[in-house]
């Protein structure tokens, strides 16, 4: 990964960000985003990093007319590309996360008049193209489950709801493997349907175990044909041989410590945007080409 000043020095202007982008998106010719052929695809010269497919059956006689931002978190922003770059990298560095706040002050300053939601609003399209298809997981995978949210005792006395436990909090169940992809997502209940339903959708039909805690919801996993064992917390079992789940541990204490630390809040319904940030900047940690690939992305 660049460092910050190589990073400034490389990305100076909107022309350097597009034909960055162009180089990441399309490193073997320009594709049509619409047909996703780069045979009959001509360039704009009056249009720098404009193109136009004339494709019968995409464009047509009139062709269709696409540019380098088309069908990327880009498209119709009126925000340079310089700033949405900077935006992007220091979001993919940050360890524990950056909040939107702390992005404004650094980039913009306290005083320049522009609007923190902008900040805001770049931050979760940025979330939202950080996604990546690491399905199946193989191997060995670790699962369990989590529940996202502030202690009742610390809530205002108005809004405790007087019970302890998983109560009032969002359910997150994620999977890792031992090579040190993971998975993560928010789930409405933690029950045994939806327990097994993501083991099943996550892992390799060839994995050669799932370790879980001692949950009630993944009783029954063997039956169904996973190779499943368990240690059992609650009597003082953390590791049998190489039946643990410290790992996926370790990523909920990293995710946790970063909500409390850098955002102090996450709402239900962003819960899965700040999942997909923690999760893609665990997958790539060791990709020198992150940033790239982060930028050849879709949002959801």
């Amino acid at each position: 990964m660049k460092t910050i000043d190589t990073f400034d020095k490389q990305f100076q202007t909107d022309a350097e960000c597009k034909a960055f982008l162009a180089e990441a998106r399309w490193p073997h010719g320009v594709h049509c985003p619409r047909c996703d052929r780069k045979e009959k695809i001509y360039t704009l010269k009056a249009r720098p990093f404009h193109w136009v497919c004339k494709n019968a059956d995409c464009g047509g006689k009139n062709g269709y007319r696409f540019s380098i931002l088309t069908k990327t978190i880009f498209q119709d922003t009126k925000i340079p590309l310089v700033l949405w770059f900077k935006v992007g990298y220091l979001m993919l560095v940050a360890k524990k996360g950056v909040s939107a706040l702390q992005l404004h002050r650094v980039i913009f300053g306290e005083h320049s008049g522009s609007d923190y939601r902008t900040t805001w609003y770049m931050c979760h399209r940025w979330r939202s193209a950080m996604h990546g298809d690491v399905l199946p997981l193989t191997g060995e995978v670790e699962v369990d489950e989590t529940y996202v949210g502030g202690k009742d005792k610390n809530r205002h006395k108005s809004k405790r709801i007087g019970i302890t436990g998983g109560a009032g909090k969002v359910a997150v169940i994620g999977a890792i493997a031992r090579k040190g992809m993971v998975i993560a997502k928010a789930i409405e209940r933690a029950d045994a349907a939806t327990l097994q339903r993501f083991v099943h959708e996550t892992v390799a039909d060839d994995v050669s175990l799932v370790a879980t805690d001692e949950a009630a919801g993944y009783r029954g996993l063997k039956k169904q044909g996973i190779p499943h064992q368990s240690v059992s917390h609650n009597k003082g079992e953390y590791v049998r041989g190489n039946v643990h789940t410290a790992n996926l541990d370790s990523f909920w204490s990293l995710f946790k410590r970063g909500i409390i630390g850098s955002f102090h809040h996450v709402s239900k319904a962003y819960l899965p945007l700040y999942l997909n940030e923690f999760s893609y900047r665990h997958n790539m940690r060791k990709n020198p080409n992150a940033f790239a690939e982060l930028l050849t992305t879709r949002s959801r």
